[in-house]
């Protein structure tokens, strides 16, 4: 045997003694090291610049910008150019939002840093267990299923079934938890497009319209998010009257749904997927769901905390003794059962992508910096002064333009409280009545398309690894400027029609 071994191999070249790779160093990245020496650039520029004039609203007060408040929009500069063009992973950027707070005395370490456990941190937190929580169990699987034999094998359908999905939950529960709870089904449905985990006009147009869809559906009623009963209670503080629940939503429909609907038709003209169809995908849903076998134990358990989690949530706003609970301790009860009864084990804990916890850590900190220290109001009273003297219809969709600039950096209940007031003013002096300016501002502070940092559905998406922070501006802005229009037409036709007060008599 050993002489045949040895007859075959004989002519053969030895093999080498040792194959050696060369290394190949990294290129070294100019355009990275740029982008961050222009954020330090801007912010210093910024910080230790003369004293900037004071704001005067159209009666005559003035807004004094302090050391702190410059300071504040020096940061607000930098973390934006960092943010967009991804020097650093996006939760290092929310790092040093906290840390330049405190080296630079914009405001104290421990204020700069308590933000980074607002409650409204936590209540991302919980939500993002949430879809954990549906994806340990399987139930992501299955709800990803059982969509894709509804919608059938055609992208179109299977991109505006997602749409609506994440928009119709976002009427029940807040954005945030909607987004989380759809994000994993997604990610199923991506991989049956049969690409893996490459990037593709799919895959972007699936996780980028999620959320947006998100803050569409979540302008619709008071359940979406905390912005519109925080926007109703000032609202009711400047005019005495109370806006109703289904007087909310009757105004809001149309917006909400209409983008829905454009947003899906800007996806397939902007980023139509690769593939018309799936084919076979219908087959081979109806394959993997019978694998699935019948529902767990466990996907039961998860269903029913979610559910009594958000009832307890929807109940809030017609049960005063739930009132005082606060939506972040609501949801972390959901994430202390899943660990309690063993759905989620330690493993999962490690799982959590902290990079968008610590992006939105980052956010909370920074929009409270420009609220705390005057900056935003500041800067609200210089940008609807410049309006005061325009036609009303532009004076209102300036206010609208100013809320969803505010709104892709900080909370959306902070921009609309520092807009409305210095909006309502100037508004009598236009003849512009109260409603429409309220109705048009809750609008665009639902739908931060720009900045990841806008809402928290945007840094879920994120999480897809299917678009960069670039392609997310720019699909967002266009998305903006289509929203902007979309409510100038409703202020002109469907609102009246409604019945909304547009100009005072």
């Amino acid at each position: 045997m050993a002489d045949k071994e040895k007859k075959r191999t004989e002519g053969l070249p030895e093999p080498p003694a040792e194959i050696v790779v060369a290394e190949t160093k990294p290129k070294f990245d100019w355009k990275r090291v740029f982008f961050i020496l222009l954020g330090l650039g801007v912010f210093f520029l910024i910080y230790f610049m003369p004293p900037w004039p004071d704001a005067v609203d159209p009666v005559g007060k003035h807004f004094t910008l302090s050391q702190q408040g410059k300071g504040a929009i020096a940061l607000f500069a930098m973390a934006g150019i960092w943010w967009v063009f991804e020097v650093v992973p996006i939760g290092v950027t929310g790092i040093a939002i906290g840390v330049m707070q405190a080296l630079f005395s914009i405001r104290s370490a421990k204020d700069a840093f308590k933000d980074f456990m607002d409650p409204s941190v936590m209540f991302i937190f919980a939500s993002v267990v949430v879809g954990v929580a549906f994806t340990k169990t399987g139930l992501t699987k299955r709800l990803a299923y059982k969509m894709l034999q509804i919608v059938g094998e055609k992208t179109s359908m299977i991109l505006l079934g997602a749409l609506v999905v994440t928009a119709g939950l976002a009427h029940v529960m807040a954005h945030t938890a909607a987004a989380a709870t759809v994000f994993p089904i997604l990610l199923a449905i991506n991989a049956l497009y049969g690409e893996g985990e490459r990037p593709t006009k799919f895959g972007k147009s699936l996780f980028i319209g999620m959320a947006y869809a998100a803050g569409a559906g979540s302008v619709i009623t008071f359940l979406g998010s905390a912005r519109a009963a925080a926007g109703a209670g000032m609202f009711q503080e400047f005019t005495g009257r109370t806006v109703g629940f289904f007087e909310l939503s009757k105004y809001a429909f149309i917006i909400g749904w209409g983008m829905v609907f454009l947003i899906w038709l800007y996806l397939m003209v902007f980023l139509k997927p690769e593939k018309s169809i799936v084919p076979g995908l219908r087959e081979r849903v109806g394959k993997l769901s019978k694998e699935l076998g019948p529902i767990t134990r466990d996907e039961i358990f998860v269903i029913i905390t979610v559910l009594g989690a958000i009832a307890v949530m929807s109940m809030q706003s017609f049960v005063p003794t739930l009132k005082s609970l606060d939506r972040a301790a609501i949801m972390l009860v959901s994430t202390l059962i899943f660990f309690l009864f063993r759905v989620l084990t330690v493993k999962e804990l490690e799982d959590i992508p902290w990079n968008i916890i610590l992006l939105f850590s980052g956010a909370m900190s920074i929009g409270f910096c420009l609220w705390k220290t005057g900056a935003a109001q500041w800067m609200a009273v210089n940008w609807l002064v410049m309006f005061q003297h325009a036609h009303w219809l532009v004076f209102v969709l300036s206010i609208a333009t100013f809320v969803l600039i505010m709104t892709n950096f900080i909370m959306n209940v902070a921009a609309i409280a520092i807009s409305l007031p210095v909006s309502l003013v100037i508004a009598p002096y236009l003849g512009v009545a109260p409603d429409v300016i309220f109705y048009s501002s809750l609008m665009t502070a639902g739908m931060p398309f720009i900045l990841l940092i806008g809402a928290a559905p945007n840094a879920i998406a994120y999480e897809s690894r299917q678009f960069t922070t670039g392609e997310f501006f720019k699909h967002g802005l266009l998305l903006s400027v289509l929203l902007v229009a979309f409510i100038g037409l409703a202020i002109l036709t469907f609102w009246p029609m409604l019945g909304m007060p547009i100009l005072l008599k």
